[in-house]
């Protein structure tokens, strides 16, 4: 499955009321490196876990409100959401190993 764009338009049907496999949000801006040294490791996620878990890309420069929501100081952030409630967050760049470990996949 390839990455959804998260938007607070979009946030309650894709994240906060989805029940069933954990989400990975993946909070994240353009003109962060870190972010853009994640990204491909997060698209891979997305496509090798299909049908295991749903992968949300968020930009904070253009969903500020989400950013204040989820309390994001640092990108990349990390979130981990199952069934409306975070189970897990990481900040900064981690190999796959930990994000997959992260989902309990």
């Amino acid at each position: 499955m390839k990455e959804l764009v998260i938007t607070k338009e979009n946030f309650d049907e894709e994240v906060r009321n989805y029940r069933g496999m954990p989400i990975l949000l993946d909070f994240w801006a353009g003109w962060c490196g870190p972010c853009m040294m994640l990204s491909p490791v997060i698209a891979e996620i997305a496509e090798e876990y299909d049908g295991k878990v749903k992968v949300g890309k968020v930009n904070v420069d253009e969903q500020p409100e989400l950013a204040t929501a989820f309390r994001v100081e640092s990108i990349p952030l990390l979130v981990v959401v199952k069934d409306g409630a975070i189970t897990a967050q990481t900040v900064g760049v981690r190999p796959k190993e930990d994000i997959v470990k992260m989902l309990g996949l």
